[in-house]
């Protein structure tokens, strides 16, 4: 269940949509799932699932997991980005994003790339886009609505970072922004953002980079 200083948390009630997103970092494996939350109690939620697939591997990491107690500090809201809030995202190689395609619900995606692969700019991130499976959920999704929450996690300490922000996409990549493998960029302006030190009860090592990234750059 989310605890109760995940930032999202006022929002799991019956009836809200909700995107999900199952990962094995050891396989590789992925698995998206898009619904209604049914029921919501102090021990689980029953999602009412309207959409189901699986997703390539491409860019997912290898890691190995181990089990690590949880933190029980509280979220920590940013006013905008420090110094150790952009350290984190300028060194992360994994993130993900949650959109929305208005009436037709919500959905979140994985990103991957080598680390450096998300420049920081005060507090706008570019994001490349890389080649995909050619399902452009995400990217349709930010045509009917750009705003979007990201949520990056380091592995090593079980930290998590929550930013919100509205999107823009570069279509026409100016020449000094141009970066292997990228089709396209989408900047975020973080609008909102909250640290959560320890939240994640697991840690994981790297074992290997995603072969998909080495046609990929890195800012």
């Amino acid at each position: 269940m989310p605890d109760r200083d995940d930032p999202a948390a006022a929002w799991f009630r019956p009836g809200a949509p909700i995107g999900l997103l199952g990962i094995d970092l050891a396989t590789r494996r992925r698995n998206r799932a898009n619904g209604v939350i049914a029921t919501a109690t102090d021990t689980a939620l029953v999602v009412a699932v309207e959409q189901s697939f699986g997703n390539c591997p491409q860019y997912i990491h290898i890691r190995d997991m181990q089990a690590a107690p949880a933190g029980a500090g509280s979220a920590e809201r940013l006013d905008r980005l420090d110094p150790a809030a952009r350290a984190v995202i300028e060194t992360t190689d994994t993130l993900f994003v949650a959109t929305t395609g208005g009436a037709e619900g919500v959905d979140i995606s994985h990103r991957g790339g080598k680390p450096g692969f998300v420049r920081v700019d005060g507090d706008t991130l570019t994001i490349p886009d890389f080649s995909g499976n050619s399902y452009f959920n995400t990217l349709g999704n930010l045509l009917l609505d750009p705003r979007a929450a990201l949520l990056i996690a380091d592995f090593s300490t079980g930290d998590l970072l929550h930013l919100q922000g509205r999107t823009e996409i570069v279509w026409d990549i100016p020449v000094e922004e141009r970066l292997a493998g990228a089709e396209r960029l989408w900047r975020l302006r973080v609008t909102r953002a909250w640290r959560r030190r320890g939240a994640l009860p697991l840690r994981w090592s790297l074992r290997m980079l995603s072969p998909g990234v080495a046609r990929t750059g890195a800012w």
